[in-house]
């Protein structure tokens, strides 16, 4: 295949495009999308491409666009919805959470609602507590609904396109800081499987799960390890619901210990529930316990010193990691 380098912003702008150019009844709605593009300019180009009547410009009304979308999707339309901030999904949460999952299942299957709903959170760029929360398991905890979190933009690309082909609701969620950020991302078609983990680094002394913008910075700190002979194997889960069990299951089994690194709160997030799944279903392979890096308890500060605290580094790895290493050795003394 022949690739290019491109942002992560423009392989999510290429995976509309295609998608919008391969089905006539591909439709995205928005806030701004159209003429400003996007408050990060994500969807640039594209109004002047496929025309007001596939681009649409919305009401400042997060409830009314799901609301829209739901309906449209039940005509045949395919959908793919933005959500400014993925704090204002609150707003929508009637029609996302007690609408849009359930028509599939409470039609026998008749009804379907191949909605995509984009959003992005923007943790690491000072936008003040109201702006800048990620919460991907309070979805998590909601039936029927697929959940995308991509770390890189050729897999914001595939799994973008494959949610768009999709017959489920899926919340795709976006980094704001991984927008502008490069990778390689091929000229030819492509899709990604929902339910594939990819494993970034092979190790076999520790297991590190991450998701989203966490990825970047868990191999980074596998790389550091490695220079003091501790092979840590990184996992980039991409999807949180389907979530590939049998990879994140064998690979603990393999290492007997593992380090859970999210971006979002510690309590009842997404690493609580990759923790009890591991205590379910590898806790006699562990040889040492669970160690989760998250951010703390409270709202995302404004303050650069105090947001440069809250959210999991490099370093916070590495301690994790180390600290399990040594449960480990102090276990067989």
């Amino acid at each position: 295949m022949e690739v290019r380098e491109i942002t992560y912003a423009q392989a999510i702008n290429e995976a509309l495009a295609e998608e919008m150019r391969r089905d006539k009844n591909v439709i995205i709605m928005g806030e701004d999308i159209g003429i400003l593009g996007g408050a990060f300019r994500v969807t640039s180009g594209l109004l002047k491409e496929f025309g007001p009547d596939r681009v649409r410009d919305t009401p400042i009304s997060e409830n009314a666009i799901i609301g829209a979308a739901l309906g449209a999707s039940l005509l045949g339309i395919k959908v793919v919805a933005e959500i400014m901030y993925m704090d204002f999904l609150n707003e929508c949460a009637d029609q996302l959470v007690n609408h849009l999952p359930k028509m599939r299942f409470m039609s026998g299957g008749k009804l379907k609602c191949p909605v995509v709903i984009r959003t992005q959170y923007s943790t690491g760029r000072y936008s003040g507590a109201q702006h800048s929360q990620v919460f991907p398991a309070f979805y998590m905890n909601v039936p029927g609904l697929y959940i995308v979190a991509p770390s890189t933009p050729y897999d914001a690309k595939g799994l973008l396109k494959t949610a768009i082909r999709g017959e489920n609701p899926t919340l795709f969620i976006e980094c704001a800081s991984l927008y502008r950020e490069k990778g390689f991302v091929p000229k030819e078609e492509y899709t990604l499987p929902f339910g594939e983990a990819n494993i970034k680094v092979e190790g076999n002394d520790v297991t590190i799960v991450a998701f989203s913008e966490m990825v970047p910075k868990a191999v980074l700190a596998a790389e550091k390890l490695k220079k003091e002979q501790v092979n840590a194997e990184v996992i980039d889960l991409r999807t949180l619901n389907p979530l590939d069990k049998k990879s994140l299951i064998a690979s603990v089994k393999r290492t007997g210990r593992v380090v859970i690194v999210e971006p979002d709160c510690k309590t009842a997030g997404v690493g609580a529930e990759i923790a009890a799944l591991i205590a379910e279903e590898a806790k006699e392979q562990l040889d040492s316990p669970i160690k989760r890096v998250a951010t703390p308890d409270f709202p995302v500060p404004f303050s650069p010193p105090l947001l440069d605290k809250y959210i999991p580094n490099v370093e916070d790895i590495i301690m994790a990691v180390k600290e399990v290493m040594t449960t480990m050795e102090e276990t067989c003394i």
